[in-house]
């Protein structure tokens, strides 16, 4: 005994596709204004002075430094601030390149 099911066959219509690609456009800008929120520019600017990464330095480090010049921050903030005021992409830092940490 064969018991076969059928399956329908479902086809957009010209206004479905027009649908489900606007539907993908809102999401894909909702998408790129959330990544967006977190570049707001203030309107204070932040004095701030360059420092040199020496051999073994850290992110933690250099954080933990400001902390101890500046006192009353956490360093995971500060870590965040640095890697937020550096623009950079990756917490992991080369010897010799600059950044920008706050002035004491």
């Amino acid at each position: 005994m064969s018991t076969a099911t059928h399956v329908p066959v479902y086809r957009l219509t010209r206004r479905g596709r027009i649908v489900v690609f606007l539907l993908a456009v809102l999401l894909l800008a909702a998408a790129a204004l959330a990544l967006a929120g977190g570049s707001v520019a203030t309107s204070e600017a932040e004095a701030t002075e360059t420092v040199v990464v020496l051999p073994g330095d850290t992110l933690w480090s250099i954080a933990s430094d400001v902390v101890s010049d500046q006192g009353g921050r956490d360093v995971r903030d500060t870590v965040d601030h640095l890697v937020q005021l550096n623009d950079l992409d990756t917490k992991v830092l080369a010897a010799g390149q600059h950044l920008e940490v706050p002035a004491a």
